[in-house]
């Protein structure tokens, strides 16, 4: 992948985030979270990356407890708790867009797009 691309893409999520922490997300802003954290996840099983998956499963939860917060009462908050985790994969992530092919990029993008056209609830796995 080249810079460029790199640089808007990590630009994207990181705004999503900051945006997401201010209480001014949307639906869009938290699935571009979760997008991205899924992402990563399929590069880290392509060798980019070994954060360990108690921090993927931790940022999961975070997003899934956000938007059932957001359905119940209309508030999207952000758990302040997870915010260093979601900061930690939003870090890896962008070492990952440095280092890894764009060939695998797109593997990892497809892996997504395959996982939401099924029915299982999460492509990570339960945390030890």
């Amino acid at each position: 992948m080249d810079a460029l691309s790199a640089r808007e893409r990590s630009l994207s999520y990181h705004l999503a985030l900051a945006t997401c922490r201010r209480c001014h997300g949307n639906n869009y802003l938290f699935n571009e979270l979760m997008r991205t954290v899924y992402v990563a996840w399929f590069l880290q099983q392509a060798g980019f990356g070994a954060a360990p998956v108690a921090l993927y499963k931790l940022v999961e939860l975070a997003v899934e407890a956000a938007l059932t917060l957001a359905h119940e009462s209309g508030e999207w908050l952000l758990a302040d708790e997870a915010l260093p985790a979601f900061e930690q994969l939003l870090a890896l992530h962008d070492s990952q867009l440095t280092v890894a092919p764009l060939h695998k990029v797109i593997d990892a993008e497809r892996q997504l797009a395959r996982f939401l056209q099924g029915t299982a609830s999460s492509p990570i796995p339960e945390a030890d």
